[in-house]
């Protein structure tokens, strides 16, 4: 009798036309060791079903998400940064620069665009942390003053996306300085009281906790995000004590005071443009 199991012919048969590759990236494993397919991940709001973690996204996917039919004009698209202070680390800044725009297919650490969400116009900003880890440069910072300028023109209401490593330490001051600059384009934009709305993301640190990121008329966060100032190794080797279970989570930062709401990736269309209708005492939008 022979088995089934049993080749009868050695090598194997199949002609190369027949062969099929795996396609790339067709399974996300999460931190909690949890597997779901790619295509399952991205119709769930890029949120692993089983365990709920939100895994880092970038501009493309959270305009998707907020903008009605992914329809945006896109601001200041052709801004980059130059190289003033000729910085050299392991590498060039410029190479550096050039290097992550190729990687990325981005111009820096930040899109901005405006366009309908739940029928009304919005202007959003939205960092890119696989850009030099969304640092804070010039580009950065004038892109985001450029679309608040846009918001206080035309009266849209402003939302803000951090993800950020912090202030980019190759422009050194210049990059410091946009802290300040953004800082006083929001204080006009909440004189003519046109609704501010940030969102922390994970991780959102740095310069870009100490100025933008905390200055909503609502702060908001998503589930397990990192945020803070200094990291916290930092902070224990700072204070020279044990740090809490959870520090720096979004859960952390809201038990403490600093953020108003957490905020699940599927809602944050539906929650944005219920604040905003609630401080602008519009009727809600469904």
């Amino acid at each position: 009798m022979s088995l089934w199991f049993k080749r009868k012919e050695k090598g194997i048969q199949t002609s190369t036309e027949q062969k099929k590759d795996t396609p790339k990236g067709l399974w996300y494993k999460s931190p909690t060791g949890k597997i779901v397919e790619s295509d399952e991940l991205a119709k769930n709001f890029y949120v692993s079903p089983e365990d709920d973690y939100h895994v880092r996204i970038g501009s493309k996917e959270y305009l998707e998400i907020l903008f009605d039919d992914n329809t945006f004009k896109e601001l200041d698209a052709k801004l980059t940064s130059k190289d003033p202070l000729k910085f050299v680390d392991t590498k060039k800044y410029s190479d550096r620069l050039k290097a992550a725009q190729k990687k990325t297919g981005l111009k820096d650490a930040v899109k901005t665009a405006v366009g309908k969400s739940l029928g009304k116009d919005l202007v959003v900003a939205c960092m890119d942390f696989s850009f030099i880890g969304g640092s804070m440069g010039s580009v950065v910072g004038e892109k985001i003053a450029r679309a608040i300028d846009y918001s206080i023109k035309n009266k849209i209401p402003f939302v803000m996306i951090s993800k950020s490593g912090g202030a980019r330490m190759m422009e050194a001051a210049l990059s410091l300085m946009q802290l300040a600059k953004t800082s006083a384009k929001l204080a006009q934009l909440a004189e003519i009281k046109v609704p501010y709305i940030s969102l922390c993301t994970d991780p959102t640190t740095g310069g870009t906790t100490a100025s933008y990121a905390m200055l909503g008329d609502i702060n908001i966060s998503e589930p397990g995000a990192l945020i803070g100032f200094a990291g916290p190794r930092v902070v224990k080797e700072a204070t020279g004590k044990e740090l809490p279970e959870g520090f720096q989570t979004a859960e952390f930062v809201l038990e403490h005071g600093f953020l108003d709401f957490i905020t699940h990736r599927k809602e944050l269309k539906t929650k944005i443009n219920l604040y905003i209708d609630l401080i602008e005492n519009n009727p809600i939008r469904k």
